[in-house]
């Protein structure tokens, strides 16, 4: 596979990152994950401004625009043979001497990789995990290097296939996934984890309570216990790579999966939104091109 670093499109056996890059050395860097539809990079103004917003609290500047990276996503879906993809941009503090720099970093390094996209089940399980959810390194969760946490999470999963891991805080609180948000129905309300129990706010959670909202569905933001989900009418995960993903148990506990009222609206209305969305890139490109 070829990919993008600072400019320039690489083997990736030819790709080499300083040791000196206080990404590697301090965790320093953030990064957004995203799939495409037809080429075009779904939701990825939202994951560009969160990505910024991260790379100003670490210090980080974005020397990169976003037409860099639409050009950058056509390019490696182009060189590798790909209609679409699952990327990975990924931008680090870069070079500076040894030691913590209070300093702004003015010259980090920008990744960007694809892989192909691999088939998703129609439902998955969760299971409630033994480590906790660390607290945020600072006021709220960014998505930087910091995935420890996660990682202690998923080898506790092992080898199981379409688990979900789910985590709770150090209160007994739910939070999220190892690499999910999580939502249950009940009574036709849909409940989600608050970002302050320690969440990482996900681009396709936030975009579901928008979709929740146009089809009437009131949505309930708070801190629950295990029982509250255990105990629901339908659950789901979420991610920018499953996007919508039914659970048809948590623990033992069955649920419906896919065939939750309330999920299949929800997936019905993340599919034509994307349509939606697909429809209009391609008319600004037209229209562009016409100019």
């Amino acid at each position: 596979m070829k990919l993008y670093i600072n400019g320039e499109y690489l083997d990736e056996r030819d790709v080499r990152i300083s040791p000196f890059d206080h990404g590697f050395l301090y965790g320093l860097g953030a990064f957004e994950t995203f799939r495409t539809y037809n080429g075009k990079p779904v939701l990825f103004h939202r994951h560009w401004l969160r990505l910024a917003s991260t790379l100003e609290q670490l210090g980080i500047r974005l020397n990169v625009s976003k037409e860099d990276m639409f050009s950058a996503i056509s390019a490696l879906l182009k060189i590798n043979g790909l209609s679409d993809g699952r990327f990975r941009l990924n931008i680090s503090a870069g070079e500076s001497s040894a030691g913590l720099n209070t300093e702004y970093y003015m010259d980090p390094t920008v990744i960007l990789f694809v892989n192909q996209l691999q088939e998703q089940p129609k439902t998955k399980t969760a299971k409630w995990l033994r480590v906790r959810r660390n607290t945020p390194e600072g006021d709220v969760r960014i998505k930087s290097h910091h995935y420890l946490n996660n990682i202690l999470g998923k080898r506790e999963l092992l080898n199981e296939v379409n688990v979900e891991g789910l985590f709770l805080n150090e209160e007994g609180f739910i939070t999220e996934g190892i690499v999910s948000n999580v939502f249950w129905v009940k009574n036709k309300v849909l409940y989600t984890p608050a970002v302050d129990t320690g969440l990482l706010a996900g681009i396709t959670r936030d975009f579901v309570i928008e979709c929740a909202g146009k089809i009437g569905v009131r949505v309930q933001e708070g801190y629950f216990l295990p029982s509250e989900i255990e105990n629901a009418d339908e659950a789901f995960i979420t991610n920018s790579i499953q996007e919508i993903m039914p659970l048809t148990a948590i623990e033992g506990y069955a649920l419906p999966g896919d065939k939750g009222t309330v999920t299949q609206e929800l997936i019905k209305q993340m599919k034509q939104a994307i349509i939606d969305l697909e429809l209009f890139l391609r008319r600004c490109e037209e229209s562009a091109k016409s100019k």
